[in-house]
Formats: C-alpha cells, sequence, structure tokens
C-alpha cells in the first residue's frame, strides 16, 4: 500500500527533479508499493517524500520521515519503533546500513549525509554533508561534525562529540586530520551521484527476466568517478 499521494501531473521542470510519471515509472510504483517493507508501528506510519526512492528489500518502520532526493539501499534497515528517525533532503543509506536507536532518542541525518555500505548508525547525529565510511559503527549519542569523514571499519564510541571537518579512523575512532577542500570536493561529488540515483531508479529500474547469453554490444559503465587515494 502506498503510503505518500503520488501526483500526476506532467514533469515541467528537469532541473528540480519532480517525480517523472512516464509508463515505466508507473508501473514500477505499482510494483514497489504493493509489496515494499514499508511498516506503520503502533500510531506511527512512515513518511517519505516521493523524489526519494527506498528499495523494495529495504525496511522502514514506524516514526522514520524521509526528506527529497534520498535513496536507501537494498537490505537497508531504518527502525522508528523505539525513537525518531529523520532524513534531511539529499542523504543516502546504501546497501544493509541498520539506523536505530535506545527508547525516546532522535537519530538525525543532516543535508547530503552519505552512509556507505554496511554501516551502522545507532542513536547518534550525522552532521551536513558528512561521510560515514562502509562498515563503520557510530555508537549513541555522537554527534558528527558537519563535513567530516569517517573511515571504512572505524568505530566511534558512545557520547563522542567530533568537530566539524575532521577525518576519523580506527578502532576505536580517533581524528587524525582535518578534511581538505579536495576531500570535500570528492565526496560531495559522491554524494550528487546518490542524488541523482532515486530518478535514475524510478525511471528505468523494474523487474525483468535475465538474459541468457552477454550481448555482443553491452557498453561498459562511465567511469568519471574514482576511488580517492590516501
Amino acid at each position: 500500500m502506498a503510503i505518500y499521494p503520488f501526483s500526476e501531473k506532467k514533469e515541467t521542470n528537469k532541473s528540480k527533479r519532480e517525480t517523472p510519471t512516464s509508463d515505466n515509472f508507473r508501473y514500477f510504483i505499482y510494483h514497489i508499493y504493493s509489496s515494499k517493507m514499508i511498516y506503520q508501528f503502533q500510531d506511527y506510519t512512515p513518511v517519505i517524500h516521493p523524489s526519494s526512492f527506498i528499495h523494495p528489500q529495504a525496511a522502514v518502520t514506524g516514526n522514520v520521515i524521509i526528506g527529497k532526493d534520498c535513496y536507501i539501499g537494498p537490505g537497508a534497515a531504518l527502525r522508528g519503533d523505539w525513537g525518531q528517525i529523520i532524513l534531511e533532503d539529499g542523504c543516502n543509506v546504501q546497501e544493509n546500513c541498520i539506523i536505530h536507536m535506545f527508547p525516546g532518542i532522535t537519530v538525525l541525518l543532516k543535508e547530503g549525509s552519505h552512509i556507505g555500505h554496511g554501516a551502522v548508525i545507532h542513536g547518534a547525529a550525522i552532521g551536513k554533508n558528512c561521510l560515514v565510511g562502509m562498515n563503520a559503527v557510530l555508537m549513541d549519542n555522537v554527534q558528527l561534525g558537519d563535513e567530516s569523514i569517517v573511515g571504512a571499519l572505524t568505530l566511534v564510541k558512545e557520547g563522542e562529540i567530533v568537530p566539524p571537518r575532521s577525518l576519523i579512523v580506527g578502532n576505536p575512532g580517533k581524528v587524525i586530520k582535518q578534511v581538505t577542500d579536495e576531500m570535500l570536493a570528492w565526496k560531495t561529488e559522491g554524494t550528487s551521484l546518490y542524488q541523482q540515483l532515486p530518478a535514475d531508479c524510478f525511471e528505468t529500474l523494474r523487474p525483468c527476466e535475465p538474459l541468457r547469453t552477454v550481448p555482443a554490444d553491452l557498453p561498459l559503465q562511465s567511469a568519471s568517478y574514482k576511488p580517492r587515494k590516501g
């Protein structure tokens, strides 16, 4: 059952990335919102902006508010059963991430937060335009300052207050230096790909039967964005 009324109005300004209304989009909306794992819990129903894409294999439960142009990948679990989860505009929560909290706590991901594959956010607050690396864990009452980067596999201990523009790595995590302009630009570029991904998914992602042979003219995807070294 859909939880957000989708407009039938034609897209008038592509720069605003309004919800697309192609036949393929309508089919996909029907399919995913008839099978999507979005659950009311007690008196709380998730609120999801129609421009945001929630993969059918992601679970969103209870008091969860998701803003514009967000991406929630397959296997992600956002459990707003004991407290609130807020994703501001342009956030992404990638495959197999977990967001949860102790009772009565609000987990906030500010605008442009980027949560890498397999990360766990438990009762933490993520600042604007932050990157949390793959399989990192942020414990309760962590406050991650704006424009900070948490390295892959890092554990940020309970109650840590991380200053803005910090690079934090290790187990337990320690601030090793400030995020440079170049690092932040690289992070922001990567996040912009995820902010475009919801519209791309709505327009082109659909269930299908696999091909049995590789097409002779199968193109390679663009390599315009690359891992950062160092």
